[in-house]
């Protein structure tokens, strides 16, 4: 067997671009976020992210979904370059595909000008019963915080 090097994929153009996402939060980062090697640790970084992904969430201010809860059914993290402490990390956050009970958030992460991480996250509506279908409402909400696929 020969001897082939893998690689990881590199994000699309756009996704390193923070204007392409339509909002924008800094996350603080902690002393206890590094690792042995003094980087940020990669459960650090998905903890980041999921603090960012919530005050998105928030500052959406979405109608429609009383009655029901939101789930996170798959997270997807792309580790792009070291993070360090105590520098802030700017995490820019938007929508992207919508479908029929769940919606994509996607993010990315970066420490002076430089992009860190992405983070894609899929999220569920679930009812009573398991996942149920978007509300109208919460629906458009979503479509107004779409993510600009440029560059």
């Amino acid at each position: 067997m020969g001897d082939k090097k893998k690689t990881m994929a590199k994000p699309e153009l756009w996704r390193l671009d923070p204007a392409s996402y339509p909002h924008r939060d800094v996350v603080q980062t902690r002393f206890q976020d590094l690792d042995p090697l003094g980087h940020l640790n990669n459960v650090a970084m998905a903890g980041l992210f999921e603090t960012a992904r919530v005050r998105f969430n928030r500052s959406m201010g979405l109608s429609g979904w009383h009655g029901h809860r939101w789930l996170v059914a798959n997270i997807n993290i792309n580790y792009l370059a070291e993070g360090h402490f105590p520098r802030d990390v700017d995490i820019s956050t938007g929508i992207s595909d919508i479908g029929t009970r769940s919606w994509h958030v996607l993010s990315a992460a970066w420490q002076d000008g430089d992009c860190i991480a992405t983070c894609d996250a899929i999220l569920v509506m679930s009812g009573g019963g398991g996942a149920t279908a978007l509300p109208d409402d919460f629906r458009a909400g979503l479509e107004r915080h779409r993510v600009t696929r440029t560059a």
